[in-house]
């Protein structure tokens, strides 16, 4: 994969504000929050270029479904976080590619 480019965005505050709390409902930095949106604006458009990969898949790796489970049995509230934190990751991707699908991209 490429170095992926650094940039200064100025936001008003109260715009920066609002991404931020989307992003946290969402399960996502600020700053995914901003290249989810950028790439499904783009894909919308239909400028979305074809040899854009995917997002960058952040945090811990999926569980291996071959692993034993936990001692006790019950499963914890994390469980449910990492779970839905995954289900995030995946919707990204999804969304992008279909964007890109739907406008002639990969």
């Amino acid at each position: 994969m490429s170095e992926r480019k650094k940039i200064l965005l100025r936001l008003d505050p109260a715009v920066h504000d609002a991404l931020t709390r989307w992003a946290g409902d969402e399960l996502r930095s600020t700053n995914a929050q901003i290249e989810f949106l950028l790439r499904r604006a783009l894909a919308g458009a239909g400028r979305l270029p074809g040899e854009v990969g995917g997002m960058p898949r952040r945090g811990r790796p999926p569980k291996d479904p071959a692993a034993p489970a936990r001692a006790g049995g019950a499963a914890s509230e994390l469980d449910g976080a990492d779970t839905a934190q995954q289900d995030a990751r995946q919707d990204v991707g999804e969304d992008t590619q279909e964007g890109a699908q739907d406008h002639g991209g990969a």
